[in-house]
């Protein structure tokens, strides 16, 4: 059901939960499109396998197959990597990429005597980058139908407008962050030209329910796709408390950028008006493939039920990152998934998964 808005969600209740609630279920699309990934495209299906393994433990997993031969494909890996057929389904739903974070729905919520989960339904362009993002756009609406959601288009006035899902990360109690570099600017990938700040914290606020747009400069250095979304950058891990990635060596572009928001992040204040805990995340050595620089980063991590997925490199700060966030997340098992070769495709786990919160 499509509804057309007379109350904004975040009048009628609706808010994006943190990604830590309870979830019902997790999405994924199952990769098909082998130019994402050049040269590694036969082992993907199998990372998919293990996170979806994992994940399977605390919750269902639902995933979009583009094709009979897309489904076929997903059944015999998870299969052999020993996912039980009831911790998964199969949706057939085309696509043109597997950035499911980026294309697919954000989930929103209410609570009180009568919960309800809809999806907030941004448009999406190929991060206006490239031209094959049609199939992708449609997916909100696909999934609204499949699973009964009520579906909210998000729009200033009568203009739709664009974001991906990366490009913001929530604390549920109304805070929200994000990068000046992939919403504001008017000339790089730009999304909604023409707009500012104003007008994009009224769309937040009105449709995800954020009171408190938190602002940083800019995003990870290395060939972003997504020209600076906040999930290879800075997370909320808390209510109050987010990682935000570091550089140690000053002559890497990231050691400014970070110090950058790191500035920023102190000068701010939540929702409820109290200070930001800003707990250093560390930054895997330069990863390069085909001489071109990744954007390898371990806040590219996704919190499951059960479990937090997190990005490793075969790299010494792999040991240092997952010991971190199994202190700030000690009732979950934080286990690395091997990225080398997801990060290939200029993305990682956290791109590759999106959470439908439980009601």
């Amino acid at each position: 059901m499509t509804k057309t808005l007379q109350k904004t969600p975040w009048a009628l209740g609706f808010r994006m939960p943190a990604e830590w609630e309870a979830h019902e279920a997790t999405w994924l699309s199952w990769p098909h499109y082998a130019r994402d990934w050049p040269g590694k495209s036969v082992l993907i299906p199998w990372v998919y396998g293990e996170m979806v393994r994992k994940l399977a433990v605390g919750e269902r997993v639902r995933i979009c197959v583009s094709s009979p031969a897309v489904a076929a494909q997903a059944r015999r890996v998870l299969d052999a990597v020993g996912v039980p057929p009831r911790r998964f389904e199969l949706f057939a739903c085309p696509t043109d990429r597997a950035w499911i974070r980026d294309f697919g729905p954000i989930f929103v919520r209410k609570g009180g005597a009568r919960p309800a989960v809809a999806i907030a339904r941004f448009r999406f362009n190929g991060w206006a980058r490239y031209p094959n993002w049609q199939q992708d756009d449609a997916v909100p609406e696909r999934i609204a139908r499949k699973i009964r959601l009520l579906l909210f288009h998000a729009r200033l006035g009568d203009r739709p407008i664009m974001l991906e899902g990366g490009a913001v990360d929530v604390n549920g109690r109304g805070s929200l962050l994000t990068t000046e570099e992939c919403l504001l600017d008017p000339v790089i990938q730009a999304r909604n030209p023409g707009l500012g700040k104003p007008e994009l914290e009224q769309v937040l606020r009105d449709v995800l329910g954020a009171t408190n747009v938190l602002w940083l400069r800019r995003g990870i250095a290395g060939r972003d796709d997504t020209h600076g979304h906040v999930d290879d950058v800075c997370r909320f891990v808390a209510p109050g408390v987010v990682v935000l990635c570091q550089e140690k060596f000053r002559r890497d572009p990231n050691y400014k950028i970070m110090g950058e928001n790191r500035e920023r992040l102190e000068g701010m204040r939540l929702e409820n008006g109290s200070r930001l805990e800003v707990i250093p995340l560390p930054l895997p050595e330069p990863l390069f493939y085909r001489g071109t620089r990744l954007p390898a980063s371990y806040a590219n991590f996704f919190i499951g039920n059960a479990v937090v997925l997190v990005p490793t490199f075969n790299d010494p700060q792999d040991r240092h990152a997952l010991g971190l966030l199994a202190e700030l997340f000690p009732s979950r098992q934080v286990v690395g998934i091997h990225a080398v070769d997801l990060v290939a495709g200029c993305g990682a786990i956290h791109c590759l998964t999106q959470q439908q919160p439980a009601r």
